[in-house]
């Protein structure tokens, strides 16, 4: 998982392929595609064609964004006649303002992220909307909480015939609410109420998007390679310029 360029992910599949196991192989592009402008659908194609059982995208995007890339990469393999089960597993974390790059590029990146964290209600509808295109292997990646997966194993539990353990303890779509003293907080005891929420960020003084970065090193640069030794205090001090607040 983790492939930003589909030629590294073949690579990947060819190697694992030799131990006789099934493969699954996910890669973290949105819906431009890997880095050198592959699309998701070419890139879904070339991945099963390496022997990739199992396909999809994890992490630097939000599940909505996520499912568009996932539509995009059935898509392919329906054209090119190929077949695979599919994975997502986005972030929990809403990226509407994200390039190509995702949420690295943000400028909340990241330890600043904490204010885009997802609702469970909005994993709920992304659990189905991913079952619904097709999707079987259904998880998330950073941000998400145990109380997300929990939401997508609850969404699903008609499918699978059983609630995740331990899911009497607590009322679905708020029902436990019934028993609050404060009449509003009763109302709110409904899937209605909580389906068609738009919570606020409770931050008057910030932005609703970001702009994200864009140092023009996306390909290959550069400030994109590792080193053995540490980043010393002078080449600290070259990006703190390039990067002024």
């Amino acid at each position: 998982q983790y492939f930003e360029h589909v030629e590294e992910a073949v690579w990947a599949v060819e190697v694992l392929k030799e131990s006789g196991k099934p493969v699954a192989a996910t890669m973290c592009i949105g819906p431009e595609g890997d880095m050198h402008g592959v699309p998701p659908g070419q890139c879904a194609v070339q991945l099963v064609k390496a022997g990739a059982s199992i396909i999809g995208v994890n992490c630097h995007f939000d599940p909505d964004t996520c499912l568009k890339t996932m539509k995009q990469m059935k898509e392919g393999l329906q054209a090119a006649k190929l077949k695979a089960h599919l994975m997502s597993q986005p972030l929990a974390f809403h990226t509407p303002d994200c390039g190509k790059q995702g949420f690295i590029d943000l400028p909340e990146f990241p330890f600043g992220l904490e204010p885009r964290i997802v609702t469970r209600w909005d994993i709920q509808k992304y659990a189905r909307d991913a079952y619904d295109l097709g999707i079987r292997y259904i998880g998330g990646c950073c941000g998400f909480e145990p109380y997300h997966i929990r939401a997508i194993a609850e969404e699903l539990a008609p499918e699978r015939g059983f609630y995740p353990e331990a899911s009497e303890k607590h009322g679905r779509w708020g029902e436990s609410l019934s028993m609050h003293t404060k009449p509003w907080v009763r109302a709110r005891a409904r899937k209605e109420y909580w389906e068609n929420l738009k919570p606020a960020s409770g931050r008057p003084y910030c932005p609703s998007m970001s702009k994200p970065d864009g140092w023009g090193v996306t390909k290959g640069g550069k400030e994109l390679m590792q080193q053995k030794e540490a980043t010393s205090e002078q080449q600290l001090k070259e990006l703190f310029q390039k990067k002024k607040f």
